[in-house]
């Protein structure tokens, strides 16, 4: 709504003033308006200009402050949210684990939420949380590689840090909050550096939706690393395996249709290296690692399971959960934080020299 002019009468809503109603005559956000009006704990401030405009259309309408709602809207309870794509999937069970680990440790109740990748559904439970006067909440999924969403996740953030509460993001999402950033570029690295002294120049790719930034993260690195080892990509080098087995068993079969001098593998989540392993195995025939080698990445507790064992480089993804939690027990801080954590690879039976 534009903002009056002097010459403008000012028209007041029949019945109490709302904060909303001062939001949209200011030309606002609501959670600007309730920074500008009432302070934060947040680390957003509010703008001098923005200020005098919240101020102005709330001395127009005659809106008054309630403080006791104020009050209690900062306040908090234990409960603390865990979003994650899909409690199916071990890599978050992994991490809300070494969350809920820590939660338990100091009386703290997590509330697990699942989001299937749908970004909209990330916004819906923050909103929720917010709603129910959570303490806190983990991003836990991957970011989305889509400006709009991460501006309307950050306004989101922030309506939530003005009601007192503190997000901490995994990974990249785009967004001012404490972040626990885990080394996926320098992970996807590793594992073309490690096939690459084994060897092997021609490299192959399941990668998966590149919506995500953790994907598209882990496929920088890989990429970076080729480059720096004289090695190129081709487009049918590579394919989407859709973060789940099932799909990169397909995939697998297309990618080597279609590129079948590949001599080694680089599947960017262990989920999808099951899959990959069973195609090359059962359905296209091929030894590995004799014939062809495969690197995965997460070190999911299957991982070491599968036939053969695979080599995959390893996220501490307990620890992952239970840094985000430590980040919430000592409460927000003026400048955002970053915590890094390093990957490894860990060596098993899926890889070896290139074959002659």
């Amino acid at each position: 709504m534009p903002n009056p002019t002097p010459d403008t009468p000012v028209t007041r809503p029949a019945g109490p003033v709302t904060l909303q109603q001062v939001a949209e005559r200011a030309g606002v956000s609501s959670a600007t308006a309730s920074r500008a009006l009432h302070g934060s704990s947040g680390t957003r401030i509010v703008g001098e200009e923005l200020r005098r405009r919240v101020l102005d259309a709330a001395r127009e309408l005659r809106y008054v402050s309630n403080a006791p709602a104020q009050a209690l809207a900062r306040s908090t309870t234990t409960v603390v949210g865990v979003v994650v794509h899909d409690v199916a999937d071990p890599y978050f069970a992994a991490i809300a684990a070494g969350a809920m680990g820590v939660a338990r440790e100091h009386g703290l109740l997590v509330m697990l939420a699942a989001t299937f990748r749908d970004p909209e559904l990330e916004l819906d439970y923050l909103g929720r949380l917010r709603a129910q006067r959570a303490r806190a909440v983990v991003l836990a999924g991957s970011g989305f590689a889509d400006r709009e969403f991460t501006r309307r996740l950050a306004a989101e953030v922030d309506a939530y840090r003005a009601d007192g509460g503190h997000v901490v993001a995994v990974g990249a999402h785009g967004i001012a909050s404490d972040t626990v950033r885990p080394a996926n570029r320098a992970g996807a690295a590793l594992a073309v550096r490690h096939l690459y002294d084994l060897g092997h120049r021609s490299f192959g790719i399941v990668s998966g939706p590149r919506t995500l930034t953790t994907v598209r993260d882990r496929l920088d690195g890989a990429r970076w690393q080729l480059r720096s080892l004289g090695l190129g990509l081709l487009p049918t080098q590579m394919i989407d395996g859709g973060f789940t087995r099932e799909h990169a068993r397909a995939a697998a079969r297309t990618l080597l249709a279609r590129a079948p001098e590949l001599t080694a593998i680089v599947v960017l989540n262990d989920l999808m290296a099951a899959g990959v392993l069973a195609a090359l195995r059962d359905d296209l025939g091929l030894r590995v690692p004799e014939q062809i080698s495969v690197v995965g990445f997460d070190d999911l507790p299957f991982a070491a399971d599968l036939n053969p064992p695979l080599t995959t480089v390893r996220l501490p993804l307990a620890d992952i959960g239970a840094r985000a939690m430590d980040m919430i027990l000592t409460g927000p801080t003026v400048e955002p934080r970053t915590l890094d954590l390093d990957t490894e690879l860990v060596v098993r039976s899926s890889t070896t020299t290139a074959p002659r």
